[in-house]
């Protein structure tokens, strides 16, 4: 186990990005627990994961419980990775369990029945929401928007793009950046709550363009291009 990042909660774990993030984070080494509106499916998920792994050669510390109690036994960071529909819903009833936590709030509002679209709330976007919801008690840090479930459970390969995170507390957000670059890739700080508005936005974006006939390939992500050396 990682011992400076110690127990990470993912709520929703068991639909395919939360899978695909336990899956990356157990292979770097990570405490993960699952949480699930069903703790049997949770933990029959989190002993199925422990098996890829172990074939892979990796001994990896993944458990499944309740929503409530995964939350209660992450040391800290909380990500939350459900549908939009129940986004809301999911965060009062977990809302006074996130005390002393951060929520990494990893929700895109995509629009019913129409992935190429966002519906953003009316606070701006799911990570102001997720903040106005729970207060400033509760940091919430904006990440991991942009990236594919299958890329992420693709484990023969590197994720293939960079991650924007943003949120009002710069503390949380170099603890989710740190976590996030133990599976590879590079995080980079874009700013406050409100650039969330921007990073959620792409992702619809993105799914255009990986569904396009036009386009020769599919599963991409964003990455940040630095100059070219002289």
């Amino acid at each position: 186990m990682n011992e400076a990042v110690e127990k990470v909660a993912i709520i929703g774990g068991t639909g395919p990005q939360g899978k695909g993030l336990a899956l990356r984070l157990a292979l770097a080494g990570v405490s993960v627990v699952l949480g699930s509106r069903d703790a049997t499916k949770a933990q029959d998920a989190a002993t199925e994961m422990t098996a890829l792994l172990a074939e892979k050669g990796t001994t990896a510390d993944i458990t499944g419980m309740s929503m409530e109690d995964a939350t209660k036994a992450a040391s800290e960071l909380v990500i939350l990775s459900v549908p939009y529909a129940g986004h809301d819903a999911t965060l009062t009833t977990l809302a006074p369990l996130l005390i002393n936590k951060v929520l990494v709030d990893i929700v895109v509002p995509l629009a019913p029945g129409n992935p190429k679209a966002v519906e953003m709330p009316k606070e701006g976007s799911v990570t102001e929401a997720a903040q106005a919801l729970l207060g400033d008690s509760v940091p919430v840090v904006g990440a991991l928007h942009n990236v594919s479930a299958i890329t992420l459970n693709d484990l023969s390969r590197t994720i293939n793009c960079d991650i924007l995170v943003c949120g009002n507390d710069l503390a949380a957000k170099k603890k989710v950046m740190a976590l996030i670059e133990l599976m590879g890739t590079k995080a980079y700080n874009a700013g406050l709550a409100e650039s969330a508005r921007c990073i959620e936005a792409l992702t619809p974006i993105l799914i255009r363009l990986n569904i396009s006939k036009d386009v020769p390939f599919s599963h991409a992500g964003v990455r940040i291009c630095p100059p070219d050396a002289h």
